[in-house]
């Protein structure tokens, strides 16, 4: 005790407490200190208390990052169940780039869907789902036709075929570069738009082609008239992962989020690509 006080009297250049008879007297310090000191050491014990969340006082905005179909396709039933759960909790949604993946800790997004083979150090994440890459036009398209008398795409049809890429979203389209470099080839590129919604109003309109993962062909052809036939290159699956930086990874608040979030992704993502895989089978 009598080492602690000498530090605390070394800390604030006050004696703190006099001895005067036998008793203890309180300097002016002292008694700021008496005063203060019980809500200052209730708040650091305060700090370890195991935090829980409870969705309805919550009332944090959290960021999300991913493609714009996925701001279409998925984020309003992530948006109903936190309606219907948190009142008070809003989302943020960022369009998603495919390169800043190694820079979540400087950036203030809590989650971020996308397509990676590697996850970075310090980042946690959950495979969602595995899926491919495919080609898609419409129905009037003469490949539609050839289509129809079973002869398949071939990699000739694809790379004079004329090409719509999407420049928001994942890396979607540098596994198909590198294959088509692999051989000496690439794609004639028609347009380059933003957003998967304009690409497939090109693709209704022109004798254009889009090469997009089949779960999100699969999604567009339930509503509009569209084709969809193998990519005739040899291309590994994509994975798509839900991921976070390790500064949220312990946070209630956090664990909470992407606990609604994932099922909804994977969900989202199971439901399409056993629609699209039965599309690609019809069409054989």
């Amino acid at each position: 005790m009598s080492k602690t006080l000498t530090q605390i009297r070394d800390a604030f250049h006050d004696k703190i407490v006099v001895r005067e008879a036998n008793q203890f007297i309180l300097t002016r310090k002292g008694e700021e200190l008496k005063t203060q000191l019980p809500r200052l050491m209730q708040a650091l014990d305060n700090l370890y208390l195991p935090h829980s969340m409870e969705p309805r006082q919550c009332q944090r905005t959290f960021t999300l990052a991913s493609s714009d179909y996925v701001a279409q396709a998925v984020l309003p039933s992530i948006c109903c169940d936190i309606a219907i759960d948190a009142p008070h909790v809003g989302v943020e949604y960022q369009l998603w780039h495919k390169d800043k993946l190694t820079e979540l800790a400087e950036m203030s997004l809590d989650l971020v869907s996308t397509i990676t083979e590697v996850v970075p150090e310090n980042l946690h994440g959950q495979m969602m789902a595995e899926d491919q890459l495919v080609v898609v036009f419409r129905n009037t398209h003469p490949l539609a036709i050839d289509a129809e008398s079973a002869r398949e795409i071939s990699v000739a049809d694809y790379i004079n075929a004329k090409h719509v890429l999407i420049s928001g979203g994942g890396d979607k389209d540098s596994p198909v570069e590198r294959a088509l470099s692999a051989i000496g080839e690439q794609r004639n590129i028609f347009a380059t738009v933003p957003f998967f919604q304009s690409a497939i109003e090109l693709l209704l309109k022109t004798d254009t082609v889009l090469t997009t993962p089949l779960h999100i062909a699969a999604d567009f052809a339930q509503n509009y008239e569209l084709q969809i036939r193998p990519l005739p290159l040899d291309i590994k699956p994509h994975h798509y992962y839900l991921l976070w930086h390790t500064k949220h990874h312990q946070d209630p608040e956090h664990q909470w989020f992407r606990a609604l979030c994932y099922p909804l992704f994977k969900g989202h993502l199971e439901r399409t690509i056993q629609q699209g895989m039965k599309l690609l089978h019809a069409n054989k």
